[in-house]
């Protein structure tokens, strides 16, 4: 039997489910809203992580989710010059990990550098110009 330490985080949910779209034209700031459920029975915690923190920004970037319990993010896109920057690789990660037993419901740092599985969800970041 696996201790509810060792066991593996459940699937979380994102709407959208597995890229953002964001439309021009580029010369300010746009805003796509997420859904992110934990559809698992335990107290997660979640934090979001970009490939390019300049361009990109997360409110909030963290938090703690309640079985079954959903948060709207909003990733923003500052303005950029499209064309003249590479896109190619952008993205978001979301990581999530078992809070432990009996912690109270405030997101912490060190539930990640335990020994506990920290699971990991890309969401591809395209550009409609």
């Amino acid at each position: 039997m696996t201790s509810p330490a060792s066991a593996p985080p459940a699937d979380i949910l994102t709407q959208p489910g597995s890229k953002i779209v964001f439309n021009a034209p580029y010369d300010d700031k746009h805003t796509y809203h997420i859904r992110v459920t934990n559809t698992g029975a335990r107290r997660i915690g979640w934090a979001f992580k970009t490939n390019n923190m300049k361009r990109f920004g997360v409110d909030p970037c963290n938090g703690a989710l309640d079985q079954k319990e959903s948060v709207i993010v909003a990733v923003s896109c500052d303005a950029f010059n499209f064309g003249q920057e590479d896109t190619s690789n952008d993205r978001v990660t979301i990581e999530w990990t078992n809070a432990p037993e009996g912690a109270a419901k405030v997101f912490r740092r060190e539930w990640f550098q335990t020994d506990g599985m920290v699971r990991r969800k890309n969401l591809i970041i395209e550009y409609n110009p």
